[in-house]
C-alpha cells in the first residue's frame, strides 16, 4: 500500500476564510485546521456553511478573504485546476462520470498516458488494475461506466482523484444514492484511504455515518464555524442541538396524538407475504393513528410498505379497509382507488417530475380538482398547490420552480403537499428525511402528525429510529422478514433501546 510522507504542519489551516455573494455574508471568517491523514466531517444545515467551505476548498468558489494553507504551504485556489496542483480533488453528490467511456477512459479524463501523442492504452490498464487492486474493489477495465453502479461509478471518481495525486478529498454527501453495502464498501475504501495517510473531508446530513466514518466533526450553523471537536467528544444529540442552537428544541421530542384514534381500523392486513421478502405479517391502523414498523435494514420495512402500495405484484395477504374486505393492491392505481397513497424513499425517482414546477407535481394525482370546462386551469392549480404547501411552511414564490432544483426538505414538502391536497384514507410513508438536514426534519415530523390529527390513518418506515420514536402511537418491528415485537406507546416508553431490544431479539414485550 502506497502512503503519503507525513507533515507536521496541518492538511488544511483556514485562517480568517470568508465569503460573501453581493450583500450577502455566505460564510463568517472561518479558522480551523485539519490534520493530516484523518476523516473530518463537516456537518449543520442547508445553508450552514459547510458546502460554501467545501466548494472554496475545492476551488470552485473564490474566498472573498482569508488565507489557505494546504501542508504549511499558502495557496490561492480560485479554480479547481489549481486545486488539483495544490492536491484537492473534490467528488460530489452529482457525479462527473462519462457514461459511455469505459472505466478506464473515465479514471485518466483529462489526464492520459501518452508517448509521443499516442495514447498508451496498455500502460493507463496496468496503472488501473493497481489502483483497484490498492483499493481492494473489483471493476472491469472495459465495462460502459452506464453499466456499473452508483458505487462503482464513485470508485471511478476516487481512483481517478488517486492517479491526480491527491493527498486531500473532498466528499460531498457521497452515500446518498447508495445502498446499505454500498454505502459500508465505500467506507471502507474511505478508511483505507485515511490509512494510505490521505486527509478526507465528508460533508453528509446522516449523523449516524458522521459518528461512524470520522475522526472530529466540525458543526457549521448560519454561515459560522460553531464549534470543532474529537468525534468521541460528540454525542447524536449534542450534534443536533450544535447545528440547530439551543432555540430549537428537541427536534426528537415526542409528538403526542391530540385526539384518540377511531375505533373500526383505516387498514387492516392479515398475512402479507413477498416471496424471499416478508412472510406472514399482520397489523391493523386507525384512523388518526401513526403506526411506526422498526427494524433494522433488511427486516423488510421497505417491502412491506411497497406491498401494501400496489407496487409488489407478486405480494399476496388480505386487506380490509374501514372493516371492508377489499382485493389485494396489484398496481399503485388500484392502491390509490383504495385510498392508499405512498411516499417513496427515493422522492426524486419514484415521487417527483423534476423539470415540472412545485404546482404540477402538487396536483399531479387529481387534475379534475384544477380544470374547468376540461382544461387545467393555471389559477385554480396555482391556489390550490400554495394552499396545500403552506401548511408545511414551503415559501409560496418557489411554487413555479422546478422540483428538481429545489433542495431536499423542499422536495419532500411539495411530495407530502400532494396528498394533503388529495387527501387519501391511509399514507405510507417511507424515509421521510432522508438526505434532508436537521431544520425541514422538525417541519417533516411535525406534518406526519398533523396528518394523523386530520384522521388519516399514517404508517411510517425510518432508519432513525429517534423518528419513529417521537411520532409513533404504536410500533410493529420486524427482522428477517417476519413481524417479532408489538409495542403500544400508551403502556409502554417508546425508546430506540426498546425498539433495537425488539428488532436484535433481545427481550419480547407485546404490549398490545
Amino acid at each position: 500500500m502506497e502512503t503519503i510522507a507525513r507533515n507536521s504542519a496541518p492538511a488544511i489551516r483556514l485562517t480568517g476564510v470568508r465569503k460573501s455573494f453581493g450583500p450577502v455574508d455566505a460564510l463568517k471568517p472561518v479558522t480551523l485546521d485539519v490534520e493530516a491523514g484523518r476523516i473530518h466531517a463537516f456537518v449543520g444545515q442547508n445553508g450552514a456553511g459547510k458546502s460554501t467551505t467545501l466548494g472554496i476548498l475545492a476551488g470552485r468558489i473564490a474566498a472573498s478573504g482569508g488565507e489557505i494553507e494546504i501542508a504549511g504551504v499558502k495557496v490561492e485556489l480560485g479554480d479547481p485546476r489549481r486545486a488539483r496542483g495544490a492536491g484537492v480533488v473534490a467528488i460530489y453528490q452529482e457525479l462527473t462520470i462519462v457514461p459511455a467511456l469505459s472505466a478506464v477512459a473515465n479514471v485518466f479524463l483529462g489526464q492520459p498516458y501518452s508517448r509521443r501523442g499516442i495514447l498508451s492504452e496498455a500502460a493507463m490498464r496496468r496503472r488501473f488494475h493497481e489502483l483497484t487492486g490498492r483499493l481492494g474493489v473489483k471493476i472491469p477495465a472495459d465495462a460502459e461506466a452506464r453499466s456499473l453502479s452508483v458505487a462503482d461509478q464513485q470508485t471511478l471518481e476516487i481512483l481517478r482523484a488517486l492517479e491526480a495525486n491527491a493527498r486531500i478529498i473532498l466528499f460531498d454527501e457521497p452515500t446518498t444514492a447508495l445502498a446499505p453495502p454500498e454505502r459500508e464498501a465505500l467506507f471502507k475504501v474511505m478508511r483505507d484511504l485515511r490509512a494510505e495517510g490521505h486527509t478526507l473531508i465528508y460533508v453528509s446530513h446522516n449523523l449516524d455515518e458522521v459518528l461512524d466514518i470520522s475522526d472530529a466533526i466540525t458543526v457549521f450553523r448560519n454561515g459560522r464555524l460553531i464549534e470543532t471537536r474529537e468525534k468521541t467528544d460528540w454525542t447524536k444529540s449534542q450534534l443536533v442541538t450544535a447545528m440547530l442552537g439551543e432555540d430549537m428544541g428537541d427536534i426528537y421530542q415526542r409528538r403526542p396524538a391530540s385526539r384518540p384514534p377511531g375505533q373500526t381500523p383505516a387498514l387492516r392486513v392479515s398475512d402479507c407475504s413477498l416471496p424471499g421478502a416478508i412472510g406472514g405479517i399482520s397489523f391493523a391502523v386507525r384512523p388518526g393513528e401513526v403506526l411506526g414498523i422498526g427494524g433494522l435494514v433488511g427486516s423488510g420495512r421497505t417491502s412491506l410498505l411497497r406491498a401494501l402500495a400496489g407496487l409488489e405484484p407478486r405480494s399476496t395477504g388480505t386487506m380490509a379497509i374501514d372493516g371492508r374486505p377489499v382485493s389485494w393492491p396489484r398496481s399503485p392505481r388500484a392502491a390509490r382507488k383504495l385510498g392508499i397513497a405512498l411516499v417513496p424513499e427515493d422522492r426524486k425517482h419514484q415521487g417527483l417530475v423534476l423539470g415540472l414546477p412545485a404546482t404540477d407535481n402538487v396536483t399531479l394525482p387529481n387534475f379534475g380538482k384544477v380544470a374547468r370546462h376540461g382544461l387545467i386551469a393555471d389559477r385554480e392549480m396555482t391556489s390550490h398547490s400554495a394552499a396545500a404547501t403552506r401548511a408545511f411552511g414551503f415559501d409560496s414564490s418557489r411554487l413555479g420552480a422546478p422540483v428538481g432544483t429545489l433542495s431536499g426538505g423542499n422536495q419532500q414538502k411539495v411530495l407530502l403537499a400532494r396528498w394533503a391536497y388529495e387527501q387519501p384514507k391511509i399514507l405510507l410513508v417511507d424515509e421521510p428525511t432522508r438526505g434532508i438536514d436537521v431544520g425541514a426534519k422538525a417541519e417533516i415530523l411535525d406534518s406526519l402528525r398533523g396528518f394523523a390529527d386530520q384522521g388519516l390513518a399514517v404508517i411510517i418506515v425510518s432508519s432513525e429510529l429517534e423518528e419513529i420514536c417521537a411520532l409513533a402511537d404504536r410500533v410493529v418491528v420486524l427482522s428477517e422478514g417476519r413481524l417479532v415485537d408489538h409495542i403500544d406507546a400508551s403502556r409502554a416508553k417508546l425508546t430506540v433501546h426498546l425498539v433495537l431490544n425488539s428488532a436484535f431479539g433481545v427481550e419480547r414485550h407485546h404490549h398490545d
